[in-house]
């Protein structure tokens, strides 16, 4: 596959894993974070469910193809380096991703909104999931800003 062919598809694969993390934090974390905990309990389980493998399988194909980028032969020294940055944000991204927003994913599915642990509120995992999500959302967002620069420089 042509440079010219891979890099414009690691910009959709990359935007649209991206998007999803912007949507999340413009619409669905705000609505999360105001919930009481039935009821949040409720509405992340639904939405834990609705992203995956989409969104995991954006982000591989963005650092497949990032480093298959920044791999390939030619004279773009430049567009090579905002490859690697690319693929290690994206990288940086799954990883926070498996490390820490899964296993709450996971957690709260198992939950019964209706019967909540004692401790729930004690236990509430929205602070830290929100905060990793945020950074995660950054992390996306810069490698589709690095992988736009690139493309733009090997043009």
């Amino acid at each position: 596959m042509s440079i010219l062919v891979l890099a414009p598809l690691v910009l959709v694969v990359n935007g649209l894993a991206a998007g999803v993390l912007v949507g999340t934090q413009l619409g669905g974390w705000p609505l999360l974070q105001a919930l009481p905990p039935g009821r949040y309990v409720h509405a992340h389980a639904f939405f834990a469910t609705r992203y995956d493998p989409f969104m995991p399988a954006c982000l591989l194909a963005t650092i497949t193809g990032d480093v298959v980028l920044a791999l390939a032969d030619g004279d773009a020294r430049a567009a090579r380096a905002l490859y690697v940055v690319a693929a290690l944000a994206a990288a940086a991204t799954v990883t926070i991703s498996l490390i820490k927003n899964v296993p709450v994913n996971r957690w709260i599915r198992q939950l019964d909104p209706d019967r909540l642990p004692p401790d729930f509120t004690r236990q509430d995992p929205r602070p830290a999931w929100g905060r990793w999500n945020r950074i995660r959302t950054w992390l996306a967002v810069c490698a589709l800003i690095a992988n736009g620069a690139a493309l733009s420089v090997q043009m």
